[in-house]
């Protein structure tokens, strides 16, 4: 049974990359969804699918992420994995397709959810845009404050994996770029421009055509403009996906007991323990549970 891929927002549900895709679950937003509701639509995914990984970015609404943590306290779950993203708009779609993708193969709960951190690394999030002078999520210097008072002044923007802002001109700095095999995708907004294209993709020797989708609803606050051209290079291939992943060492959470990978569990948010004293003695999941008594299984459910 694969692991629930659930989502806060529809605009994080990109067209499946293959008729295999398992489809994401979108939570409504809490103006519009009684808690009681939502505690109801949380616990039928949990008896469908046994644990739930939810995609929330970092830019939805406080009182998204409140009635996130609040559903699952109150189910007193441990099943409920919340992975946030500081990823823009259409780099978090990708990242949730990927999510999505691996969701059919093999892996453990833990493990899909911790490997969410590892993919957003190999995706590369940018736009291109009017104007930089709303823009509060890539840091923005001094200069490219002043070039953007320049009739027609257009910049391309790196959110990640590694912030970078240029000028799109004739002597424009390169973007820096994945060097791997990518695909690349397009959401565009009310600027009129190629320049993804006919510059990014020969200079990210992106292969194949570009595909495009519509422009998600949050993209324009994200950026801090509507005049934008957003993209995101990306790996698309499954066997790729699931070979990076694979290939990562596996450990168990000192808090949980879920798999992981990388140096934080995806489900309880605890650090990976160092190794353990040879001298002492290190308390197991349920060991530390009986000592903190009849409230701790609560508590580790509200852990952010």
């Amino acid at each position: 049974m694969p692991t629930a891929i659930a989502v806060t927002s529809a605009d994080l549900v990109l067209p499946a990359a293959d008729p295999g895709t398992p489809q994401a679950a979108v939570l409504p937003p809490p103006e519009s969804r009684s808690l009681d509701a939502s505690l109801a639509d949380m616990q039928q995914l949990l008896a469908r699918y046994g644990h739930v990984v939810v995609v929330c970015p970092t830019a939805a609404p406080t009182a998204v992420e409140h009635r996130l943590y609040a559903v699952r306290a109150l189910l007193e779950s441990d099943r409920i994995a919340l992975v946030r993203t500081d990823l823009p708009p259409l780099g978090a779609a990708v990242l949730v397709r990927q999510l999505r993708q691996l969701a059919g193969c093999d892996f453990s709960p833990g493990v899909l959810a911790s490997a969410a951190r590892l993919l957003a690394h190999y995706i590369y999030a940018g736009a291109v845009l009017g104007s930089v002078s709303r823009l509060d999520r890539v840091p923005v210097s001094l200069g490219s404050h002043l070039k953007g008072w320049l009739p027609g002044a257009h910049f391309a923007v790196l959110a990640g994996p590694t912030p970078q802002i240029v000028r799109v001109g004739a002597s424009e700095e390169p973007l820096a770029g994945p060097e791997f095999a990518t695909e690349l995708l397009l959401a565009r907004g009310q600027l009129q421009t190629d320049w993804p294209a006919t510059t990014l993709v020969p200079r990210w020797r992106i292969p194949g055509p570009v595909h495009e989708v519509p422009l998600p609803a949050s993209s324009p606050g994200w950026w801090g403009t509507g005049k934008l051209v957003e993209f995101a290079a990306y790996l698309p291939d499954l066997p790729v996906l699931y070979q990076l992943v694979s290939s990562v060492r596996r450990e168990t959470c000192h808090w949980c007991g879920m798999e992981l990978i990388g140096d934080r569990c995806g489900f309880c948010a605890a650090p990976l323990a160092p190794p353990p004293d040879p001298g002492g003695y290190a308390l197991g999941p349920g060991d530390r549970t009986r000592a903190l008594g009849p409230g701790a299984r609560t508590a580790r459910a509200a852990l952010p």
